[in-house]
């Protein structure tokens, strides 16, 4: 007699929007149960059958109601707006990465937080390493390219974006709004096209953000030339590109810009300018040792 193989059921696939919610309700769940009555100051009542808080305690303190958050942890199809995950993960007393981990699996864009927040919670060991990287150009970068620190070799070789606010520090801004005589980058215009790309590549993962909506807006308003490349919707992945800096009384400074994105901080990036030639490595060297000499002196 044959014998009949034996084949494994096939499970059906289910839609990735209902594992979401499925992995959402598992997630809420397990947050709720580590926090007990007494962690938030509430009496601990009648015998609890399970661990941690009820869901209504959840609503009352978040200041929702009580059956969108149960709808919510039962992993049901509802929308949850940024003001109200918010105040379900203080609930919950999610961190960081608990809190960005919501927020993906609800399907909502995560606000993203001003330049100048960032700038004021910069890590300790990536400041070590900008100083470390010296003597070359090394600046630490967000996703929508606000420069958040950089070190002394950076600031020698693009004072115009050191010296710059800190909320006017961002290097597409300035590379699409700068005149030419204050834009020491003189290969910008063959650039653009890639830098414009690029930047759509990492708006395409904020979509929805108001922050970056706005910044777009007001860049396209701002530069009739990125508002032209915009439109073309063009999309690039981030790689290395050469950028050669021109300063009076020294020779061109041709260096390649290396992106190092921080894994626990998607789109932020250190960027390192490496001279491609010993004539471009000694340039970077007398800029260091003349730091006013790339510091134009004119009016427009």
């Amino acid at each position: 007699m044959d014998q009949v193989a034996q084949v494994a059921p096939v499970l059906p696939i289910r839609p990735r929007a209902e594992r979401r919610r499925s992995d959402l309700a598992l997630f809420l769940r397990s947050r709720r149960e580590r926090i007990t009555p007494d962690d938030v100051g509430m009496p601990p009542g009648p015998r609890r059958r399970t661990p941690g808080l009820r869901r209504e305690e959840v609503a009352q303190l978040a200041g929702v109601g009580v059956t969108w958050y149960t709808w919510l942890e039962q992993g049901r199809p509802i929308n949850a707006s940024p003001q109200v995950l918010d105040a379900v993960a203080r609930t919950l007393r999610l961190g960081p990465a608990e809190r960005e981990h919501l927020y993906r699996l609800a399907d909502t864009p995560q606000p993203h937080p001003a330049a100048d927040e960032e700038t004021t919670g910069i890590p300790a060991d990536i400041r070590t390493i900008l100083d470390g990287l010296d003597p070359l150009p090394a600046a630490l970068v967000n996703a929508r390219s606000d420069v958040l620190s950089f070190n002394a070799t950076f600031a020698a070789l693009v004072p115009c974006l050191a010296n710059a606010p800190v909320s006017e520090r961002n290097s597409i801004w300035f590379t699409f709004t700068a005149p030419p005589v204050c834009n020491p980058i003189v290969n910008s215009e063959e650039l653009a096209a890639e830098h414009a790309g690029i930047f759509r590549y990492r708006y395409s993962q904020h979509l929805g953000e108001p922050e970056w909506q706005e910044f777009v807006h007001r860049l396209c308003a701002a530069s009739p030339e990125f508002a032209r490349l915009w439109a073309s919707h063009d999309v690039v992945p981030p790689r290395p590109c050469n950028k050669i800096f021109r300063y009076p009384g020294i020779a061109d400074i041709a260096t390649r810009s290396t992106n190092l994105e921080l894994s626990y901080q998607p789109g932020t990036r250190v960027i390192v300018y490496t001279p491609i030639n010993d004539e471009s490595r000694a340039g970077i060297a007398w800029l260091r040792e003349h730091p006013d000499a790339a510091t134009t002196r004119h009016e427009h």
